[in-house]
């Protein structure tokens, strides 16, 4: 499979028609794209699709997904539990690896306007590719359903698509396109067929109407039952284990019971791991305790011993062993990854607080930005030790060859810019994470502190590998002079920039 990963998991206005479904599922079945799951919901009248595979592969099959629901479903005679404003109803693009949430919004906007293009079907963009804030939430956009919004997507302008024509397509509707993070579809059976108590706790659970954050709720009358419908949407800050309890706790308001729950489509291991963890009571628990996890650390080389350190041991013992690589440019990088991530950590850990829900935008823009620097750092720990291995190469290369002294310079500059690059972002990082003081709990300054001296630590490795890498570059030309003289002023520049951060 391709090194850059993307979810993609289209949900579809049919879930009474196996045939209709293979046939959608066929559509998306292109080199790259993999199923991961597929579910139809009899009640529901609704098919959820799980696909996963490299970012172009799975933009084209999610087109092709829509444009195959567009000629098979006809949402004038569609009824179902759920409701719906399109034959494929929403198409969101969820960040696996090699990818940012960013890269998923650029995707998601492409694959919208592909959609208008092909289909004539218009398109609303939600969640991280919102174009305003009352688009990010689903049921804004889907208010009133197929009916209303065809009734009003010509008269009312908060109804105009983000691409297409303000008109309906006759029989498929309108698509939701989106970027998200891992969401978990998890419903709760209730021992009664009265949906009225189904609805009063999908209210009380829902954090629209007060209830627990990334939470999303509402109550129908599924295969004869009560049935409490949620999306979870941040499951790392509102466990699942939590939100059962919560709907347990208000179904005893009114007599009633959950007798069981189901979940729509994959989740995610760690949410089940967290869920044991908290019924279990397991005392000092960690993933690395699970078997499984442990023989996959072990066979994929990652594991010496348990806990946090199995991650980070074999790095550091690379860093120890009697070799040139990885050596101080790698560890820079890796520091400066770390950096990004303690910021992040903040950042996350108090966007959707109500102390800090004016901070909103803020948070989610540096936690956004902290996560592509992230990625770009994490790979500049390889880089940095394969452009050292090209300088080696260079200088034995150039024995034998008349144009020795420019295979080395070229090699050299090379070599220069990627310290330089990680010195950029460790800059960056210092800056976000001293912005985040003031917006974020200051029960965590420390860890904003140790981002700060991590990211400045970073800052100071990578430019000592640029300046020793400039010191060898040999100026046979007026273009190294100006590389030189270049990189040092910008040198000169990062470290008045970062000199300017207290850590403290």
């Amino acid at each position: 499979m391709s090194s850059t990963l993307v979810e993609c998991v289209p949900n579809f206005s049919e879930g009474r028609d196996p045939r209709t479904v293979d046939a959608i599922v066929e559509a998306m079945k292109i080199p790259g794209v993999y199923l991961l799951d597929r579910k139809m919901d009899s009640d529901h009248n609704r098919s959820v699709i799980t696909l996963i595979g490299d970012r172009d592969a799975v933009q084209e099959a999610a087109i092709r997904g829509v444009g195959k629901a567009a000629e098979l479903i006809d949402l004038t005679k569609h009824q179902g539990a759920h409701p719906r404003m399109g034959a494929a109803d929403v198409v969101p693009f969820i960040p696996i690896d090699g990818v940012t949430i960013e890269d998923c919004v650029a995707m998601a906007r492409h694959v919208g306007a592909e959609i208008a293009k092909r289909f004539q079907i218009p398109v609303y963009l939600y969640e991280a590719a919102a174009a305003t804030p009352e688009r990010q939430n689903l049921e804004n956009i889907r208010r009133g359903q197929f009916e209303g919004i065809r009734a009003e997507i010509a008269s009312n302008p908060a109804r105009k698509p983000d691409f297409g024509e303000c008109s309906v397509h006759p029989t498929a509707g309108a698509t939701v396109v989106g970027a998200r993070k891992a969401l978990i579809a998890y419903n709760v059976f209730l021992n009664t067929p009265d949906v009225a108590i189904a609805k009063k706790i999908a209210k009380a659970v829902r954090f629209s109407s007060g209830g627990l954050r990334f939470v999303k709720g509402a109550g129908f009358l599924v295969r004869g039952l009560a049935q409490v419908s949620m999306n979870l949407t941040d499951f790392e800050q509102t466990p699942i284990h939590r939100v059962f309890e919560f709907v347990k706790r208000e179904a005893g308001r009114y007599g009633v019971i959950p007798i069981s729950s189901e979940i729509v489509g994959l989740i995610p291991k760690k949410a089940l791991e967290e869920a044991a963890e908290w019924f279990l009571q397991v005392e000092n628990f960690d993933s690395s305790l699970i078997l499984e996890n442990r023989l996959a650390a072990i066979i994929g080389g990652k594991m010496a011993v348990g806990g946090l350190r199995a991650g980070v041991e074999p790095f550091i013992e690379q860093l120890a062993a009697p070799t040139a690589t990885p050596g101080g440019g790698s560890a820079a990088a890796a520091s400066g990854a770390m950096a990004a991530g303690l910021a992040s950590m903040v950042a996350s850990m108090s966007r959707g607080k109500k102390a800090y829900l004016q901070f909103e935008s803020e948070l989610s823009r540096a936690i956004a930005r902290l996560s592509q620097i992230r990625e770009e750092l994490k790979s500049a720990i390889d880089a940095d030790a394969e452009s050292f291995s090209l300088v080696m190469k260079a200088y034995k290369a150039a024995r034998d060859s008349s144009n020795g002294d420019r295979t080395i310079a070229s090699a050299l500059k090379e070599a220069t810019s990627v310290p330089l690059g990680v010195a950029e972002d460790a800059a960056e990082v210092t800056e976000i994470a001293s912005q985040l003081r003031p917006i974020t709990n200051p029960n965590m300054n420390s860890d904003l502190t140790t981002a700060i001296a991590l990211a400045k630590a970073a800052l100071q490795g990578a430019l000592a590998n640029v300046e020793i890498n400039l010191d060898s570059l040999k100026k046979d030309s007026p273009k190294d002079e100006d590389f030189v003289n270049a990189t040092r002023q910008r040198v000169a520049e990062l470290y008045a920039q970062t000199d300017r951060t207290r850590a403290f």
